[in-house]
């Protein structure tokens, strides 16, 4: 590889990952489109960047953010649709290189930030798109040009609007969220939170309504999405969510786990293949991102999938376009990506095992699922769900869990997460032969692992010791799950289903000691 090129698309590549990590690390659009043009600033020398956005009102174009101007400058930085090249750019979706900006008529100069005497100023505006739409355009000053840079330049500020429309498409959107907010009462803020409740996810802790208010965010956009959380936390059933929730709703839904299949099956599977393209291939097969044209697809376990895989995915992001195995046609796709994965990609990527430019194509939008044991609160939901549904599965009709049942449930940490504890509630209500569930129901492994809590040591002779005999058990309790996170409290809450602060209020309460 040509050792300038190579520098090029290294300088390029971490300019990407400054840009993708200023994008994740604020929802201010004006921080960051300020480091944005930073990053261009410091890594390719553009001077005087500018965010210039279309108003549907007025139809007018003018400067929202800028680097290298005076507020008088930007002030003048107004053009109607196709006027000058800023206005040319909105009106025609299209990129426009200006060479010498000095011997361009087009060139306006409205804000008189240049001196276009000089020769060694050339333009750059491309197109800032959302879904199609052009909402405006991106432009930068490259000082002392080099020409053969200028393809470059443009394809990488075109990849760097797109980021920068998904930045603004968020800010409106939790821009219009502050203002509901604010003039909501809390009738209307629990609606709020039902709206972001997708159908067949369970729970209302803090940390699935996060996961939900995401789900919202996201769903408007084209932004490819990378759910990140152990097995089992449902990461399919938020996969859908978001698309169901988009404007591809009436579109094909198509998902694969990419760890189920080795190499060669696994690039059939995605990209298709042609008749006769390998031993057993009998007729054309379209692959999963052809059936996914104008839909999702959503790729389970992208973190296991082969380094070639990782190229020609890379490719169908970049470009948009692939061959079915064995085949010369160019086949174009839109298809908006959602994956998946439970491994550590951070890591993958530092040891090499996973593609560093690939992992930032799909990180666009990541979303943590919590882990069942983060969220015990939301096991009483959970539990009556599969209960439920266990019941007519299986025509039973089992009515409650008992308290000592309970007490296992939430002693248990859930390695298996919201998938083990569906198993654990289908098979007990199975085994069940009564209306009520006890701890003697639940698969044997299952209770091996829990530690179950002591017996009362008060005595119960009569109803008046009920409350000391609740607050005894309560303390001790609190006192075992500090002794096992060696005094975190943080943890420690986690581990009795509490919220920090009513850990906090308890351990006070029963005069604790949390150490320093």
């Amino acid at each position: 590889m040509d050792r300038h090129l190579e520098m090029r698309e290294t300088k390029e590549l971490n300019a990407l990952r400054e840009i993708s990590k200023a994008i994740s690390s604020s929802l201010d659009l004006q921080t960051v489109v300020g480091q944005i043009l930073d990053v261009l600033r410091n890594h390719f020398g553009m001077e005087r960047g500018t965010i210039s956005l279309l108003d549907p009102d007025t139809k007018e174009v003018s400067i929202e953010l800028a680097r290298g101007l005076d507020l008088k400058a930007i002030m003048r930085g107004r053009y109607k649709i196709g006027e000058g090249i800023t206005g040319r750019v909105v009106a025609t979706g299209e990129p426009i290189v200006v060479p010498n900006v000095g011997k361009e008529p087009l060139f306006l100069n409205r804000t008189r930030a240049r001196d276009l005497k000089k020769t060694n100023i050339a333009f750059i505006c491309v197109p800032i798109k959302l879904q199609d739409r052009t909402i405006g355009a991106l432009s930068v000053d490259r000082l002392f040009p080099d020409e053969n840079s200028f393809d470059q330049d443009a394809r990488l500020l075109t990849i760097i609007s797109s980021m920068v429309a998904q930045a603004v498409r968020i800010h409106q959107l939790v821009e219009k969220e502050k203002e509901s907010l604010t003039s909501e009462n809390l009738r209307l803020k629990r609606e709020l939170k039902k709206k972001f409740h997708p159908v067949n996810i369970i729970g209302e802790s803090k940390r699935m309504i996060d996961v939900y208010s995401s789900i919202e965010l996201v769903s408007s956009t084209k932004a490819n999405v990378l759910l990140r959380g152990e097995s089992g936390t449902g990461k399919e059933l938020v996969a859908r969510a978001i698309h169901y929730h988009s404007d591809r709703a009436d579109k094909p839904f198509i998902k694969l786990s990419c760890a189920a299949l080795p190499e060669t099956l696994l690039e059939s599977e995605l990209f298709g293949h042609e008749k006769g393209a390998f031993t057993g291939a009998a007729f054309m097969k379209r692959g999963r991102f052809e059936l996914a044209h104008q839909g999702s697809i959503f790729l389970d376990e992208i973190g296991d999938i082969s380094p070639p895989i990782q190229a020609k995915l890379l490719r169908v992001l970049q470009e948009k376009e692939f061959e079915r195995v064995g085949g010369l046609e160019t086949i174009r796709v839109d298809a908006r990506v959602i994956a998946a994965t439970n491994k550590d990609l951070e890591r993958e990527v530092q040891e090499g095992n996973f593609r560093e430019d690939l992992y930032y194509r799909l990180n666009v939008i990541p979303i943590f699922l919590p882990a069942l044991r983060e969220r015990k609160e939301d096991l009483p939901l959970l539990v009556q769900n599969f209960l439920t549904k266990a019941n007519q599965e299986n025509h039973k009709q089992v009515k409650r869990i008992s308290d000592e049942a309970w007490e296992y449930l939430m002693n248990y940490s859930w390695p298996g997460n919201v998938r083990e504890l569906e198993n654990a509630v289908e098979r007990a209500v199975i085994m069940c032969q009564d209306e009520v569930i006890g701890r003697e129901h639940f698969p044997l492994d299952l209770q091996a692992k829990i530690k179950p809590i002591d017996s009362l040591q008060t005595p119960i002779d009569g109803l008046e010791n009920l409350p000391v005999a609740v607050g005894d058990l309560e303390k001790r309790m609190l006192t075992r799950a500090l002794e096992k996170t060696g005094g975190n409290k943080r943890k420690a809450a986690r581990l009795l289903g509490l919220t920090e602060r009513v850990f906090s209020y308890k351990v006070k309460q029963h005069g604790l000691s949390i150490g320093p």
